[in-house]
């Protein structure tokens, strides 16, 4: 075998791994925006949102917001361990969204600038 054919072998598993992260972020989108799951537009803006509302925050430039996805992905689990008087529906603890769910929202929501 040549070099070159045995490096892109190599490579193949990477290919999909690249994919994996914007494939999550897409997902996360589509529970965020689903108005029977995630229904976070329900609340907040959304950049590419449609008929937002206005009781929480903007949901723009996540990353300078929390100090790292963990702190999001607590936050959304259940938002009344940090304050007993919030709106925001503990989505984890209440089984609204299951954990897989909650990680691909985590997911996209970071992504947001």
């Amino acid at each position: 075998m040549k070099a070159g054919f045995i490096a892109f072998i190599l490579l193949l598993p990477g290919i999909g791994m690249a994919d994996a992260p914007k494939q999550r972020q897409d997902e996360g989108r589509q529970i965020a925006f689903d108005r029977n799951k995630g229904n976070c537009l329900a609340c907040h803006m959304i950049e590419d949102g449609e008929s937002p509302g206005n009781i929480g925050p903007a949901l723009a430039a996540i990353p300078g917001r929390f100090k790292d996805k963990q702190q999001l992905r607590e936050q959304i689990w259940d938002a009344t361990r940090f304050n007993p008087e919030t709106s925001m529906p503990p989505f984890g603890k209440n089984r609204i969204l299951d954990a897989e769910e909650i990680d691909k929202v985590v997911d996209y929501l970071w992504s947001l600038k």
